[in-house]
């Protein structure tokens, strides 16, 4: 299933991760493990705020993605079912008319 995977990063604990060194090495690591179909980095509320769309091929995925931005950067994390165009296209042929 295709997900949105939005990451909201505590700004004291970014400000540290980018002061050590951390937060690039974290982020690279996390795309090479998520192989997000697209990343976008942006501010959002006053925090640093990652959304990463990707195919999840299970649920028991959520702890191995997530513990890495709770652990270093006291993240908030969600994860949002999302479709694309052709998704969509697909749902509503199935509709009965």
């Amino acid at each position: 299933m295709r997900v949105l995977l939005k990451v909201a990063m505590d700004t004291e604990k970014a400000n540290e991760a980018i002061g050590n060194g951390t937060l690039p090495k974290l982020i690279e690591a996390s795309l090479e493990q998520i192989k997000p179909e697209a990343a976008y980095f942006t501010a959002e509320n006053g925090e640093r705020t990652a959304y990463l769309f990707f195919d999840m091929q299970d649920s028991s995925q959520m702890p191995v993605l997530s513990e890495p931005f709770f652990m270093n950067l006291n993240a908030k994390i969600s994860y949002t079912p999302v479709m694309n165009y052709d998704d969509v296209q697909r749902g509503l042929s199935q509709l009965g008319r």
